[in-house]
């Protein structure tokens, strides 16, 4: 159990995080019928960082794959990522929660994530972004497009890049790699297992891929740290405080990755807990968007 500072420090960064008012994209558009199938998109603002076309961050955001998290919070961080000069898609997607309590925790916790449709999802949406991208963005690049996300959607951005190493019968696979400058994970839940014996997010691994009895054989469908190598350039960013998704988890896909043959950057900061990577206030918040810089460019 984290000590009394650690969890009030944790606190005051979730505060943070969540203290910024909304940012309201320039243009929304739908990759599919349900309500939860739309991508915003924020043009990039002028300023010492702008170039022209603007290079493309595509945002998967966190919340453990539960409804009750939506893309709205992470809408501050993809505006600071504006400003910062970049074009940017930040996607919605199916969560859990929303078809009942099948599934939930014996606490009621709603369940996390919706098989498949959460994957059907993701899958759908980055497929379809370069033509909405050439109709909403027209300032972007999409050759110079980075993926990233944040916590459970970092899980989602390592396993959107690796759809082309997925198992033959896997309905999301690719013929090839995605056309990304590569992948930046924020805290992300990188290795299901090992988030699972941790028990992150209230065992949230475990509850996406179906519970107990799916948890095994969908593994090798959705699962990035089994998903190696994917030859497109990964970064990995963790706080060392981070008490929500342990560095355990990130250190884990970093090892495996290196088993593969395939070099993941780590990049560990100290004294940072969960939130503070996509909050524009925090000092943490600026590594990040040098960190998608140094892919983009």
């Amino acid at each position: 159990m984290p000590d009394d500072a650690a969890a009030a420090r944790a606190a005051a960064e979730e505060e943070s995080a969540f203290s910024h008012s909304p940012v309201d994209p320039d243009t929304t558009a739908a990759y599919g019928d349900h309500p939860d199938q739309v991508i915003d998109f924020y043009a990039p603002r002028p300023g010492p960082h702008t170039a022209s076309p603007a290079p493309l961050v595509v945002v998967l955001h966190g919340g453990a794959w539960r409804a009750r998290y939506d893309r709205r919070h992470i809408t501050p961080f993809a505006g600071h990522l504006a400003r910062r000069g970049f074009a940017v898609a930040n996607v919605e997607y199916r969560r859990g929660g929303l078809g009942g309590a099948e599934g939930a925790a014996a606490d009621g916790t709603p369940p996390a994530g919706r098989w498949p449709d959460t994957f059907d999802d993701v899958a759908a949406a980055l497929d379809a972004l370069p033509a909405l991208v050439r109709a909403a963005l027209p300032q972007a690049d999409p050759r110079r497009t980075v993926l990233t996300g944040h916590s459970a959607g970092g899980h989602l951005a390592l396993w959107a890049a690796a759809r082309h190493v997925l198992p033959a019968d896997a309905p999301w696979r690719t013929d090839g790699p995605a056309p990304l400058r590569g992948v930046v994970a924020l805290a992300p839940l990188a290795d299901l297992e090992v988030a699972e014996k941790l028990g992150v997010c209230e065992h949230a691994a475990l509850q996406l891929l179906g519970g107990q009895d799916g948890f095994a054989s969908r593994r090798p469908y959705a699962d990035p740290v089994l998903l190696l190598p994917t030859g497109i350039a990964t970064t990995l960013v963790q706080g060392r405080a981070d008490l929500v998704v342990p560095q355990q988890v990130a250190e884990s896909y970093a090892d495996a990755a290196a088993k593969a043959g395939e070099t993941a950057g780590l990049t560990l900061l100290e004294d940072v807990g969960h939130f503070p990577l996509i909050d524009p206030a925090a000092d943490a918040c600026a590594v990040v968007a040098e960190e998608i810089a140094q892919l983009a460019w």
